[in-house]
């Protein structure tokens, strides 16, 4: 395999032609489709969600606040429930092109679409250090063009899109440090670029990645001692691993500072851990999340919330649902194994069967196919194939003790891609050395 990586670097252009079909393809669909046309349902709750909500207060004055649907009930006051880094771009948006107008939303789906597009090109990258020519290309190609892929970024406000160029691009990042495939074409920087400056570039994509989707940070000290064990006997490297840490918390400071300053409290990244603990786990839950008794739905919810504060509400509510998990492990494990299902599988969904039923054979097709390649990139000690499996490993984790949704998997799908191509691109070949033999 590496013999058929170093024959050629190929056609530089290539990653490039990956990123512009992607681009045309989703603004095409994202613009003659109407999907920046969003209903109204609820005072354009679903322009963003709680992301929505929070900019809304942000660009009329309110502060970082008021996350919820409800609103003729009055206003909820300081907020950490999401992250910063997405209500803020939406907040951006808004300040120019108006709060809940069709012309924000075209902007952040182009945005979505731009920063989609750009990870059809780490995808190419990633195959093309650790594998071959071959699944770099098929890889990238079905990231541009098939639907499930680009679903999120021509329909969805909301940060998934972004999390996942992030966290592909530092998936990159790692292998470059790491020198792995150094013959590979480089798609967006040089190769022999600073150690130190890509160190830097690592805490600050990472710090990032923090504001946009806390749960990623499980494997951000895998990654970076998988870099730092690669790298060790590069001067300096522990130094610059030391200033990537300090980049990192930087980035996470000022936000941490107001949240200690507004709710007298640590607050770490997010605050709604144990809201949203007890709604996949309290009593009457079945592996579901029970929206119902979300302070979104709940009237009595909303109003207990705005009494309590977030803070307070949030750790009355995760008491709750760990002393009922401590008292019914049974029903937890059961509702555990309903989640990892969901994850590889499908989950649940309202639509009819005949539109049900595609889905869920491409959700848990890819799924298996993915994990199959895993196991076979493990077994022939393909390069970072073991860091791959710590992917696989940490990044479900929290999802499978919460709830699940289909949107909770994306950032691991372009690796996904790619070792689903890695699987039966090796089929191919193996079943080409039996014909010749």
């Amino acid at each position: 395999m590496k013999a058929e990586d170093s024959r050629a670097e190929g056609d530089p252009r290539a990653p490039w032609r990956l990123f512009w079909v992607a681009f045309a393809i989703r603004v095409l669909y994202m613009t003659l489709a109407h999907t920046y046309r969003i209903r109204p349902f609820a005072d354009h709750f679903q322009f963003g969600w709680e992301a929505g909500r929070i900019a809304r207060a942000l660009v009329s004055g309110h502060g970082y606040a008021n996350p919820f649907q409800i609103t003729f009930m009055g206003p909820t006051g300081p907020t950490a429930w999401v992250p910063p880094a997405y209500p803020l771009l939406i907040a951006g948006v808004f300040k120019f092109f108006g709060i809940y107008t069709s012309a924000s939303a075209w902007v952040l789906l182009f945005i979505n679409c731009i920063l989609s597009a750009f990870t059809a090109m780490f995808v190419w990258e990633i195959a093309y250090r650790c594998y071959s020519r071959a699944n770099a290309v098929w890889s990238g190609w079905l990231w541009a063009l098939y639907p499930a892929a680009m679903q999120y970024a021509v329909r969805w406000i909301w940060e998934m899109t972004l999390t996942t160029f992030l966290f592909t691009f530092v998936l990159v990042l790692a292998l470059r440090m790491r020198n792995v495939n150094a013959n590979a074409a480089d798609s967006t920087g040089p190769p022999n670029s600073s150690q130190t400056r890509h160190w830097l570039l690592f805490g600050l994509m990472w710090g990032v990645i923090a504001l946009s989707t806390s749960t990623l940070l499980l494997f951000l000290p895998v990654c970076g001692l998988w870099i730092l064990i690669g790298t060790w006997n590069r001067p300096h490297s522990l130094r610059n691993a030391i200033l990537a840490g300090v980049v990192f918390l930087a980035c996470l400071t000022p936000w941490e500072i107001r949240n200690y300053r507004v709710f007298h409290a640590f607050v770490p990244i997010r605050g709604n851990l144990g809201v949203e603990t007890y709604l996949g786990n309290g009593p009457g839950s079945n592996g579901w999340v029970m929206v119902y008794d979300h302070p979104n739905m709940a009237t009595n919810q909303f109003e207990l919330y705005r009494q309590m504060g977030e803070v307070r509400y949030a750790k009355m509510r995760g008491d709750l649902a760990r002393a009922y998990m401590r008292a019914h492990p049974g029903h937890f494990l059961a509702n555990t194994i309903k989640r990892i299902y969901f994850f590889w599988v499908s989950v649940p969904s309202d639509a009819p069967w005949a539109l049900e039923l595609p889905r869920v054979i491409s959700y848990s097709f890819i799924s298996l196919a993915g994990l199959l390649g895993l196991g076979l990139a493990l077994s022939r000690r393909v390069p970072a194939s073991g860091l791959f499996a710590w992917i696989f490993v940490l990044l479900p984790l929290p999802y499978y003790t919460v709830f699940v949704q289909a949107r909770f998997r994306h950032p691991l799908e372009p690796i996904i891609t790619i070792l689903a191509v890695y699987l039966f691109q090796s089929a191919t070949r193996s079943r080409s050395r039996l014909r010749t033999a």
